[in-house]
């Protein structure tokens, strides 16, 4: 047997092993699941299903030895509060939270029970945890970086709109993390690239029609929506197809929508990663010794259709350097 063959049969031999031993263990394990949107759209389901499929490779299986509690807010922040009671009530073993909102309310709530997040821009500015490299306490996870990325973005906007001179930019003041890339992420670069913000402050659905009257009377040259409330987007697509007005946002999930393109971390490998860090910790590890890790591969996604039906050409260099053209 060459030693190719004999690393690969031990490694299945150690995978085998470690299953079974889970499975004959006799314990279920119940985890809390806090997210945005429930799992109806093709980008939600990409990435809940990483997360299940990385979760299953180490030996912890939905519907056999785990039972998830998923719980929905829908754009409602406030509910995330009585979400966490809830799970605390039902004795969930582990949390996972997809948005500083959630992990904040889960941390809040129980300081025994660990706590994951599946990618919270800057964790440590917000308090979530001590540091990235010593969380401390019951949190741990992914972080999706910050205000970097959301630069980048206005970057390949300007690249497609070369005219570009004002952007309307939606973000929400009561997010610390959507604060943070607003002010040192989006605010530097378009003044680098002299280009106008229009501030769009949302922090629910009772600001949007404020901010859809401000974009109509300002006329900005594009949208980027700082915002990971899914619930606004359908309405936020059918006004900017409407004004034939260039939207952007950070998840692949927008152009996916109709949105002209998106920038920023693949969520789907975000969140397979982030089932290790549920398997580290159901296999007996402590969050506190777990180091808070960060994107190391981002994605760029156009729609090359809501470009056409914009009257939009985007570069050529720029269709090269995607990793899905919508057509």
């Amino acid at each position: 047997m060459n030693r190719r063959a004999f690393v690969t049969g031990l490694g299945a031999v150690l995978a085998s092993a470690f299953t079974a031993e889970a499975q004959q263990a006799g314990k279920v394990w119940r985890i809390g699941w806090l997210d945005i949107t429930p799992l109806t759209t093709p980008g939600t389901l990409k990435t809940a299903n990483a997360f299940v499929q990385a979760l299953r490779d180490r030996g912890f299986v939905e519907g056999q030895n785990v039972v998830f509690e998923r719980r929905y807010s829908e754009g409602g922040e406030n509910q995330y509060a009585g979400f966490v009671a809830e799970l605390i009530q039902m004795k969930v073993d582990l949390i996972v939270a997809s948005s500083s909102a959630a992990v904040r309310a889960a941390k809040q709530g129980t300081s025994t029970i660990p706590i994951v997040m599946l990618g919270v821009a800057v964790p440590e500015r917000q308090g979530l945890v001590a540091s990235l490299a010593r969380p401390g306490g019951n949190v741990t996870g992914l972080s999706n970086q910050g205000g970097e990325t959301s630069g980048k973005m206005l970057q390949l906007l300007k690249q497609t709109l070369p005219r570009l001179s004002k952007v309307a930019i939606m973000w929400n003041p009561d997010n610390l993390g959507s604060v943070i890339s607003f002010k040192e992420g989006e605010l530097p670069a378009a003044e680098a690239l002299r280009v106008a913000v229009v501030s769009l402050e949302v922090r629910g659905p009772e600001d949007l029609d404020r901010a859809l009257m401000t974009i109509a009377s300002e006329r900005p040259d594009a949208l980027w929506v700082h915002l990971t409330a899914n619930p606004f987007r359908p309405r936020l697509l059918e006004f900017a197809a409407k004004n034939r007005l260039p939207t952007v946002a950070q998840a692949s999930s927008w152009p996916q929508a109709g949105a002209l393109m998106s920038f920023g971390p693949d969520l789907a490998d975000l969140y397979g990663r982030s089932a290790t860090y549920v398997a580290k910790i159901l296999g007996g590890a402590k969050p506190a010794d777990l180091p808070v890790e960060q994107p190391t591969k981002f994605e760029l996604v156009i729609n090359l259709k809501t470009a056409k039906a914009l009257g939009l050409t985007i570069p050529p260099s720029l269709l090269l350097r995607a990793d899905q053209v919508i057509e």
